[in-house]
């Protein structure tokens, strides 16, 4: 499908209530279907809240837990991307992103760069996502990542190079850095970051935020479509709830990377063959300080 309609849902999740956001979640769903959305992205962990701290393992959920079922049943009318905390066969909890067509589970991302810095404590309850993979739906090629995975250059870099068209990024960033005119620094940042990436890798950007309060923190929504040119399609409103939809054309990506064929000409033989070379200095610096090799 080469033209659809891209629903956010810029919500803000109850902390540690499963039940409630499933049920926020499922009136959203029938919203956006009403709506004719193709493809519905929800923020990060927005069927738990984000300073779980302790609660990790109570809202956990696998794979195959029926309280799924109702983004299963819900993804034979549109695809859905959800944010939840993943356990594992080997009981390992992970921040992750579900995303759900034609009635199935398609893919699984796990949060690969944890923040622990300021307010972040992530790796102290959460394991580590291992891969990054580009993954075909019926809406075309995509790659999944959240929020700090996109403050980490290589994941939107590999994301380009195994054929993604559209890179979804759910987010749960509070603001911080309070500007002079009301706004928050970081949220700029975001901005510039999505564009960036979207203009760079040629291909769409979106980006689903929360909103709400939490522990003291303040997530500032202002989620967004960015295309492939680098124009803004789509922007929600900061610290407001919404529920957002915007026409994607993919036939913009064709477009954007004849005219500039970045990827064409990406060297990734040379990209591999410095960072062989770097990592092997790296190790040696290591080794002559004492330290254990990562």
């Amino acid at each position: 499908m080469e033209k659809f309609t891209l629903g956010i849902a810029q919500l803000a999740p109850a902390l540690g209530n499963l039940d409630a956001n499933l049920a926020l979640h499922d009136k959203i769903l029938r919203e956006a279907e009403g709506q004719g959305v193709d493809l519905l992205l929800f923020p990060e962990l927005s069927l738990t809240g984000y300073f779980l701290k302790d609660l990790v393992p109570s809202v956990a959920l696998t794979p195959r837990d029926p309280r799924l079922d109702l983004f299963k049943h819900a993804s034979r009318r549109m695809a859905i991307v959800v944010g939840l905390v993943e356990e594992s066969s080997d009981r390992r909890f992970f921040n992750a992103a579900a995303y759900f067509e034609d009635g199935k589970l398609r893919h699984l991302h796990r949060k690969l760069y944890l923040p622990t810095y300021g307010l972040f404590d992530e790796h102290r309850y959460f394991a580590q996502g291992e891969s990054l993979r580009a993954f075909d739906t019926r809406l075309g090629r995509m790659a999944l990542t959240i929020c700090e995975d996109l403050w980490h250059p290589a994941t939107a870099y590999l994301a380009a190079l195994d054929g993604a068209q559209i890179i979804l990024c759910i987010s749960a960033s509070p603001g911080r850095g309070l500007r002079p005119d009301g706004t928050f620094a970081n949220a700029a940042a975001w901005e510039h970051l999505n564009r960036a990436y979207a203009q760079l890798f040629t291909c769409f950007l979106c980006y689903c935020n929360r909103v709400g309060y939490e522990d003291g923190a303040c997530f500032w929504g202002g989620s967004e479509v960015i295309a492939p040119t680098g124009d803004v399609l789509l922007k929600g409103p900061q610290l407001e709830e919404a529920f957002l939809h915007v026409g994607i054309d993919r036939r913009e990506v064709r477009r954007e990377r004849i005219a500039n064929p970045l990827l064409r000409d990406e060297r990734l033989d040379f990209t591999l063959r410095e960072l062989k070379r770097i990592t092997r200095d790296l190790e040696r610096i290591r080794r002559a300080r004492g330290e254990e090799t990562p």
